[in-house]
């Protein structure tokens, strides 16, 4: 593991014991349901109604894993850098009698078989922490067996430049779209890196990584918003997510 992987690795570590305190939240909320966007909803249902196996690259709290065995997949296994995060989402997924299971792993280099997955899910704050997105791209690939899909719902790579004002949307100064990342300050353990690959660079990679893509969608919903902050950023001009559909041949 690279020395930056590790350091943010740590900082997770810190990071998730949120998911420990919120224990009894995310067991209602996962209990509840409806953690999956509509989007995501519009792409992944069709494909989950089939049962499948699915796989879930950074999986953390694990909520969204209990969404999709509600909407057919047979079981989710969720693969996470962070113990903290996985012992708490293998806790909830137990208590609720739900398929999921969990193992703790730096990505890429998951420790799954090749054709482990008819279905591999990530997004939601995952592709920031890769440094590299070729390498995670190939991984991803190498999970699915011939005929399978990955979906990403992830924040859009213009989000960094976005400042949270209220008034009008404005791009921040010190942030670049084509930077290579940048150093997340307000992150526990200060100094966790944020890597910044744009669109054009994710896109290239699956389709490097031998995968066709199916759909691809930029939309205007942040899928997480801080409480008590209204940003002009998020009124619908500006591109906050994007889904992401890949095959394997």
């Amino acid at each position: 593991m690279d020395p930056t992987t590790r350091a943010n690795r740590a900082a997770w570590e810190v990071a998730s014991q949120k998911h420990v305190r919120e224990y009894s939240e995310l067991l209602e909320a996962a209990r509840a349901g409806g953690s999956l966007t509509p989007v995501e909803h519009a792409l992944l249902d069709p494909l989950v109604a089939g049962g499948p196996a699915v796989v879930h690259l950074q999986s953390g709290h694990g909520v969204d894993d209990v969404d999709l065995v509600r909407g057919g997949a047979r079981l989710v296994v969720g693969v996470d850098y962070s113990a903290v995060a996985a012992a708490a989402a293998r806790r909830r997924a137990v208590e609720l009698g739900f398929p999921c299971h969990y193992t703790v792993s730096a990505l890429p280099g998951a420790p799954l078989a090749d054709g482990a997955a008819d279905l591999v899910y990530t997004g939601k704050g995952a592709l920031i922490w890769m440094p590299d997105i070729d390498a995670w791209a190939r991984d991803a690939a190498r999970l699915l067996r011939p005929g399978g899909h990955l979906f990403v719902f992830e924040g859009h790579p213009a989000v960094p430049l976005w400042t949270w004002e209220a008034d009008r949307p404005r791009i921040r100064p010190d942030r670049s779209y084509f930077g290579p990342g940048h150093v997340n300050d307000s992150f526990p353990a200060n100094g966790a890196v944020e890597w910044q690959w744009t669109l054009g660079q994710i896109v290239t990679a699956l389709a490097g990584a031998g995968l066709s893509i199916r759909h691809l969608g930029e939309h205007p919903e942040p899928f997480w918003r801080m409480g008590g902050v209204t940003a002009a950023a998020w009124d619908g001009d500006l591109p906050n997510t994007f889904s992401l559909l890949a095959s394997r041949p």
